[in-house]
Parts: C-alpha cells; sequence; structure tokens
C-alpha cells in the first residue's frame, strides 16, 4: 500500500498526486480556490534560500506555500520524471 505524505517532504523536482486536503475554515477554502484539490499532481519547484517558501508547480501556474500550509496537504508521491 502507497503511504501518503506531507507535501513539504517532496524535494525539489519530485511530484505527488494530493490525496487529502486537511486545514479549515479560511485555509481551506483557499487551498480549493487556488486549485490544491485531491486528485491534482503537483510538482516541488525549488525551495528559497532559508527553506521557506517552497515554489510548487500546479494547474500550469507557479505557487508558493509556506512549509506549515503545505504540511496540510497530504500526497502521494509520484515517480521521479525530472531530467
Amino acid at each position: 500500500m502507497i503511504e501518503s505524505i506531507q507535501l513539504h517532504f517532496l524535494k525539489p523536482g519530485q511530484r505527488g498526486t494530493i490525496s487529502k486536503v486537511n486545514g479549515t475554515g479560511a485555509l481551506r477554502r483557499r487551498f480549493v480556490e487556488m486549485g490544491i484539490i485531491k486528485g491534482e499532481t503537483i510538482l516541488t519547484e525549488r525551495n528559497a534560500p532559508l527553506g521557506d517558501p517552497v515554489a510548487y508547480l500546479i494547474k500550469g501556474y507557479h505557487l508558493a506555500l509556506r512549509r506549515e500550509e503545505a504540511a496540510q496537504i497530504e500526497v502521494l508521491l509520484n515517480e521521479d520524471i525530472h531530467g
């Protein structure tokens, strides 16, 4: 069985499929508005020099999330297609 991990654990170049979106209220609504929904593929592009925020690519656009926000999103790790 494939286990889901929190989004902020993905390294640059790794892709994951969103399996669960946690959070409540305004944060959850914001995630949905940004296209962060179950079944979408998300790519970790790069980390900021001090590690926060992290840049992601989802639905063709770039998105920066803080690690604490990314910890609310669970993904299934996809094969590394980078390279």
